[in-house]
C-alpha cells in the first residue's frame, strides 16, 4: 500500500463514452442536495404558517446577511440583478469545498494496482479540488460578465476594447481585452490551488498520524473553504460591477 495523491480526478465508472470521475460525482451530489433544499425551502416560504422553524429562520438570516453584504460591494440595483448568480456560485463552491472534508470522502474507495503498487482510488473527491471544475466555473463566470456587459452597455462595451481615438487608448483597450481572458486563469487556479493543497495536507497528516494530526488542519480548511468561496464571489461581483458601469 502507498499514499496516493493524484492531481487529476480518477474515473469511477462510465456512462457510455462518458467517464464519470470522483469529482464529477461529488459535484452531482452537491448540486442535487442544494436543489432539493432550495425546493423544500421555497415551499416552506409560500405557506401561510411555515413549518421550517429555526432552520427557515437561519436560512433567511444568512440570505439577508449576504444580500446586505453584496449591496456594499456593487450597490442595491446591481445586487438585485446579480444576487441569484452570486448566491448560487457561493453556495455551490462553499459546499463543494466542505464536502471534501467529510469523513469518508477521499478515504472510501477501491484498491487498484498502479505501476505495481496498490493504491486507493477514492469514490468521492471535492469537486473544487479538480481543475476541470474550477476551470468550468471560471469560464462560465467570465462569459456571464461579458454577457451582462453587452446587455447593459451594448456597443459601448465593445468600444472599451477597440478604442481607435489614439494609440494609447488602443493599447489600453487591447490590454483590457487580454485581461478578460486572464480572469479565467485567476479564478480557476486560485480556487483549485487552495482546495487541492488543503486536501493534500490533510491526506499527508492522516497518513502520518491518523485522527489526531489532521484535527487542527481540518478547522483551518473549513475556514479556507469559506474564504475561497467568498473571494470567488466577491471578485465576480466586482468584475460584473465594472463591466456594467456606464461611465468608464
Amino acid at each position: 500500500m502507498a499514499l496516493n495523491i493524484s492531481v487529476a480526478a480518477e474515473p469511477v465508472f462510465n456512462l457510455g463514452p462518458l467517464a464519470v470521475t470522483n469529482s464529477m460525482l461529488t459535484s452531482w451530489v452537491v448540486s442535487l442536495l442544494l436543489i432539493g433544499f432550495a425546493l423544500w425551502f421555497s415551499r416552506q416560504s409560500l405557506k401561510d404558517k411555515p413549518k421550517g422553524g429555526s432552520i427557515q429562520n437561519l436560512v433567511e438570516m444568512i440570505i439577508g446577511g449576504f444580500y446586505s453584504f453584496f449591496t456594499t460591494i456593487v450597490g442595491e440595483e446591481k445586487t438585485k440583478k446579480f444576487f441569484p448568480l452570486a448566491a448560487t456560485l457561493f453556495f455551490f463552491i462553499l459546499f463543494s469545498n466542505w464536502f471534501g472534508l467529510l469523513p469518508g470522502v477521499g478515504s472510501l474507495g477501491v484498491w487498484e494496482i498502479v505501476n505495481g503498487t496498490s493504491v486507493l482510488v477514492p469514490i468521492f473527491r471535492a469537486a473544487t479540488a479538480d481543475i476541470n471544475t474550477t476551470l468550468a466555473l471560471a469560464i462560465i463566470t467570465v462569459c456571464l460578465i461579458q454577457y451582462y456587459g453587452l446587455q447593459t452597455l451594448g456597443i459601448k462595451y465593445v468600444k472599451k476594447f477597440l478604442n481607435f481615438s489614439s494609440p494609447i487608448n488602443f493599447s489600453v483597450g487591447i490590454l483590457d481585452f487580454v485581461q478578460e481572458f486572464t480572469k479565467i486563469i485567476s479564478f480557476a487556479f486560485r480556487l483549485f490551488g487552495n482546495i487541492f493543497a488543503g486536501e493534500v495536507l490533510l491526506t499527508v497528516m492522516a497518513f502520518i498520524l491518523p485522527i489526531v494530526a489532521p484535527l487542527p488542519f481540518l478547522g483551518l480548511e473549513i475556514f479556507v473553504g469559506l474564504i475561497q468561496a467568498l473571494v470567488f464571489v466577491m471578485l465576480t461581483l466586482v468584475f460584473l460591477g465594472v463591466a456594467t458601469e456606464k461611465h468608464h
